[in-house]
């Protein structure tokens, strides 16, 4: 469909039926980077047909990376040992929005000498700089020449390992660092790092090339650098943020769904949370069935934090949710300062959502004293009914989508194509949980 179609949802019917979750984007898109690494080929299995691997593969290609794809079967085949320099211009015309280019540099470096990036696009869901990734590049010894077309960025001495401490533990200033490392001559210490599933699952990657990376109880991440890599065969972790959005949906239209793929060590955050609010489930070894309980939701308090607390792209589809539970519920953001600005067109659909500067329902934050709207109180239930809204980025669109097939009446998305960034064949999906939709 054109980007510019819109996306018809007539709600209020429950959601029943099954899906399958495949691969997790956030380490699919990094372990198809890390395959630049090597010197052999590499296979990724569960592989989504997401557009994010599409645009990592389009990278990888005019980088001179042989990329052979089984779309149906989900694996990935790619063959480094031709990598070759790009034009800016063609990293920019396929990247488009995308961050990934950034995390392109450390194995370009090492392969290359030389990386070039445009300027960056991604979510608008907050200040995302790229200078965390700058700043650690620099302290491996490459020199960042900002120019006119974008990012230059060499490395005439050869790359060094070092010690950094991340002021906050970002995911992607962890893959930076990882990707960089690897290949860095001595010894690399990184403290404050993050350790999110889908870190431990690049570095699962990384150690079957043949990095040694080791992982303390303290956020510290020691990598010896190596001078070789090989390829690897490695099946991604599921998508644990797909899985609780089909939970979520499940539960807000009074539905029961089974998510294949979906795992509980990853999501047991998210598990306790939506025992809390009521819902029930079956925690099987190879999937999770998510229903609702057939009584009345229950508010919670929760405060979104980096792993192991509860993850910042569970609570969108978690508020809309609890627009359905009885009493006031309190949603603290302390990841991304500017996460709550969906739920506007959710008020517009008849919730009753406020959001406050203050830090609410927890500690204090980095963003309690700045002017940032990222704690919400939200009421409920209340009855949401059908609207003309927008996207305003991956999460909070399928959040959209969620609410709209709760909601009585029929509603217009519009932009509903970044959804593709991250959710695979949600399209069949909703056909398969008899969910009723059309575009135009």
């Amino acid at each position: 469909m054109s980007p510019n179609s819109t996306f018809h949802v007539r709600g209020g019917r429950p959601l029943r039926g099954e899906v399958t979750v495949r691969g997790a984007k956030n380490l699919v898109s990094k372990a198809m980077v890390a395959a630049l690494l090597g010197e052999e080929p590499s296979v990724l299995h569960s592989v989504p047909d997401i557009r994010d691997v599409q645009i990592v593969g389009d990278l990888l290609s005019i980088h001179g990376v042989k990329v052979d794809r089984d779309v149906a079967g989900g694996t990935i085949r790619m063959d480094p040992s031709a990598v070759e320099k790009a034009h800016v211009v063609d990293i920019d015309a396929h990247a488009g929005s995308s961050r990934i280019p950034i995390l392109f540099c450390g194995p370009l470096l090492h392969r290359l000498g030389e990386a070039i990036i445009p300027d960056l696009g991604g979510c608008r869901i907050g200040d995302r700089p790229i200078n965390y990734h700058l700043d650690v590049l620099r302290n491996f010894g490459a020199v960042v020449d900002k120019r006119e077309m974008g990012i230059y960025i060499t490395a005439p001495n050869g790359l060094t390992g070092t010690k950094i401490h991340l002021e906050y533990p970002s995911v992607g200033a962890t893959e930076q660092v990882l990707l960089t490392a690897v290949r860095a001559e001595g010894l690399t210490e990184l403290t404050n790092a993050a350790v999110e599933p889908e870190i431990e699952d690049l570095i699962a990657v990384l150690q079957k090339m043949g990095a040694i990376i080791s992982v303390q109880t303290d956020r510290t991440i020691t990598i010896e650098g190596v001078e070789r890599l090989g390829g690897y065969e490695h099946t991604a972790i599921p998508d644990r943020i797909e899985a609780a959005s089909w939970a979520c949906a499940a539960l807000v239209t009074e539905g029961d769904v089974y998510v294949r793929g979906a795992q509980q060590k990853p999501m047991a955050t998210f598990l306790n949370v939506l025992r809390k609010v009521g819902a029930q489930m079956d925690i099987l070894d190879d999937g999770i069935r998510f229903r609702h309980p057939g009584t009345p939701l229950r508010a919670v308090a929760i405060e979104t934090d980096v792993h192991p607390g509860f993850m910042t792209d569970w609570q969108q589809p978690l508020v809309v949710a609890l627009t359905q539970a009885e009493g006031i519920s309190i949603v603290h953001e302390t990841v991304y300062e500017n996460r709550l600005g969906f739920t506007d067109a959710l008020n517009q659909m008849g919730a009753h959502i406020q959001v406050y500067r203050e830090c609410l329902g927890g500690s204090s934050c980095r963003f309690g004293r700045r002017n940032y709207n990222h704690s919400a109180v939200i009421s409920g239930p209340k009855a949401l009914h059908g609207a003309e809204i927008t996207v305003p980025d991956l999460r909070g669109g399928f959040s959209y989508l969620i609410a709209a097939l709760a909601a009585d009446g029929v509603s217009a998305i519009h932009g509903i194509d970044l959804i593709d960034r991250g959710y695979e064949s949600f399209r069949d999906k909703l056909t398969a949980l008899g969910a009723e939709f059309w575009e135009d």
